[in-house]
């Protein structure tokens, strides 16, 4: 039974994804009946693919000593709609962006637009930080208050991957959201093997320096495909900032 394995190297993880290959038909080799996917099933595999891309962009382009901001809105400056929040935010990042510009500095951020179910609008904000960054955002944010804290690094940015991605469906408390990123946040392309057979009874790997992420794991059967998988991350011991 072949599988392909990719790793992702960063920085200071490593992400593994383990899985069969399209070859079915080879002796010996059986899987169960592919199905289309439901609704709910392509709900949970399209977050579960803007989760993965958000947090491969946040190990690759950012760091613990980068700028987790929220960009809030007095009541009197709140947007009419998530049209007009956009709009907000493109005028407020093309300033942020020509001051980079000015001091010779590069942009990169993330975002995700909210408003929750009493209308309360807000942006969450991963911006590269340099010494004067706090500076231009709060120049730059006409609509309310900035408040700026250091980037949380819990699971190598895999809990702040999820929360920077979160919708309705994830998180009852809004009613709209909106994520986007800027475009020179590229991803290394992976590291590829083709192997002869399923060895999920070696278990997983773990090379020197790095320890296994446990909540990163999860294994099991695709639904969609019928064949068997395995996701997990190494993170480094000792980070390299």
């Amino acid at each position: 039974m072949s599988y392909t394995g990719k790793r992702y190297h960063f920085k200071n993880a490593i992400e593994v994804e383990e899985f069969h290959t399209a070859r079915y038909g080879a002796p010996g080799q059986s899987r169960m009946k592919r199905r289309k996917p439901t609704p709910e099933q392509m709900e949970k595999i399209n977050q579960y693919n803007r989760e993965k891309l958000a947090r491969r962009k946040l190990r690759e382009h950012f760091d613990i000593h980068d700028y987790f901001t929220d960009l809030t809105y007095r009541r009197g400056e709140r947007p009419a709609d998530m049209k007009a929040a956009k709009a907000d935010f493109r005028k407020f990042i093309r300033e942020v962006r020509r001051q980079y510009k000015k001091r010779g500095y590069e942009l990169k951020w993330m975002r995700n637009i909210e408003v929750g179910t009493k209308n309360g609008w807000h942006i969450h904000l991963v911006i590269n930080r340099y010494p004067d960054t706090d500076v231009i955002l709060a120049e730059a944010w006409k609509k309310g208050k900035v408040i700026n804290e250091l980037m949380y690094a819990k699971g190598e940015f895999r809990d702040l991957a999820a929360y920077i991605t979160k919708t309705p469906k994830t998180d009852p408390r809004l009613k709209d959201a909106s994520y986007s990123a800027s475009k020179n946040l590229p991803v290394p392309e992976p590291e590829k093997k083709v192997y002869k057979k399923w060895n999920t009874w070696k278990g997983i790997r773990v090379p020197k320096g790095f320890y296994l992420d446990q909540d990163s794991v999860h294994e099991g059967i695709n639904p969609v495909t019928g064949y068997p998988y395995r996701h997990y991350t190494l993170l480094r011991i000792k980070r390299r900032d």
